[in-house]
């Protein structure tokens, strides 16, 4: 991908650090990271590891999803949804059926799943 060869050559040149040096550093051939800055070859993923340690970048900056060096695409924001099947037996699973505070203890649950749910839309 031709993104990923151009992020690469970027953070070698926004260092002022030449190919060879920076092969040595990864230890692999100049030739070869010649090729993968101009698209001939693809890099290996344990090379772009080193590329986003190396740089302290991200992954996703590296693949082109983001322009942001140190940031996600998205935000991952947690769907509580109270209507879902999958929480409501999610809820039942917390309490033992025989306890008298079952029932009080289900609503305090999800209340404060409420309250949760409506500060994360907020935020959204």
């Amino acid at each position: 991908m031709k993104i990923i060869s151009e992020r690469m050559r970027s953070l070698r040149e926004s260092i002022k650090l030449s190919q060879m040096k920076l092969s040595k550093a990864f230890e692999i051939s100049q030739s070869s990271l010649a090729r993968y800055e101009t698209d001939d070859a693809t890099p290996p993923p344990e090379l772009l590891l080193k590329y986003a340690d190396y740089f302290d970048v991200s992954m996703d900056y590296i693949f082109g999803r983001t322009d942001d060096p140190h940031g996600a695409t998205y935000k991952n924001h947690v769907n509580i949804g109270l209507n879902n099947p999958e929480m409501e037996r999610f809820i039942e699973m917390c309490f033992d059926p025989g306890s008298l505070m079952n029932e009080r203890l289900k609503k305090t649950l999800v209340q404060m799943l409420s309250e949760t749910e409506d500060i994360a839309k907020t935020e959204r």
